[in-house]
């Protein structure tokens, strides 16, 4: 069996993380909205662009327009855009992981292989924490897969590119759980904070509260 994580909300607390990044930037420039705000706004425009984007196109090409709009909506100077992006994305390799992350996907990895399927490019998922904690040739990214989340179409090369192995995933947004079990992927919904159910898709039959419980769950499959 191979475990695959989603990686900005199952494993990493991007909120909190996203939003340091943004602070700063907040300060440096003088602006008056808040990192949260900032982030989040900016974080709504990315999933709303891969909602319809397909590679060529890249993550960081969808977290530039994203970044546009932003700026474009709260009337702030984009002159500084491409560094200001560059400072987002530098950060990523410091946000930080949930609290119950690395102990939960060592226990994990204890009895199956562990990877990481996400909507990012490829070398953007080595920088990050989690990417520590799986195997290297795991990290399906949109790059690779030529796919963005939500469409079912990552998930299933995922599953095409680790077969004759099960794919199981562990998600925690609305979107990435619903994408999955639209594939037909087993999937552990892990629950976070800020993070619920899609109440008009599909529900998953597992759900955990902790990534400690996720290896008795995975044993039960």
């Amino acid at each position: 069996m191979i475990v695959t994580f989603d990686l900005f909300s199952a494993l990493t607390d991007s909120r909190s993380g996203g939003s340091s990044a943004f602070a700063a930037l907040a300060a440096r420039r003088g602006w008056d909205p808040t990192g949260e705000a900032l982030y989040d706004r900016w974080d709504g425009h990315n999933k709303a662009l891969q909602r319809t984007a397909r590679p060529p196109v890249t993550f960081s090409d969808l977290s530039r327009q994203a970044l546009v709009r932003t700026y474009d909506e709260l009337g702030l100077d984009g002159g500084t855009l491409d560094a200001d992006l560059a400072t987002v994305q530098d950060s990523v390799a410091e946000w930080p992981l949930w609290p119950d992350v690395a102990d939960g996907v060592r226990a994990v990895a204890a009895e199956h292989r562990t990877g990481i399927l996400s909507n990012v490019d490829d070398a953007l998922a080595r920088t990050t924490r989690a990417a520590r904690l799986v195997e290297p040739e795991l990290l399906l990214t949109s790059q690779r897969l030529g796919a963005y989340k939500p469409s079912a179409d990552i998930y299933r090369r995922a599953a095409t590119t680790v077969a004759p192995e099960r794919l199981v995933h562990v998600a925690a947004s609305a979107r990435d759980v619903r994408g999955a079990l639209e594939a037909g992927i087993t999937t552990v919904r892990l629950a976070r904070r800020g993070h619920v159910i899609d109440t008009e898709g599909p529900q998953p039959s597992l759900e955990i509260e902790e990534a400690a419980d996720l290896p008795g769950v995975l044993r039960t499959l």
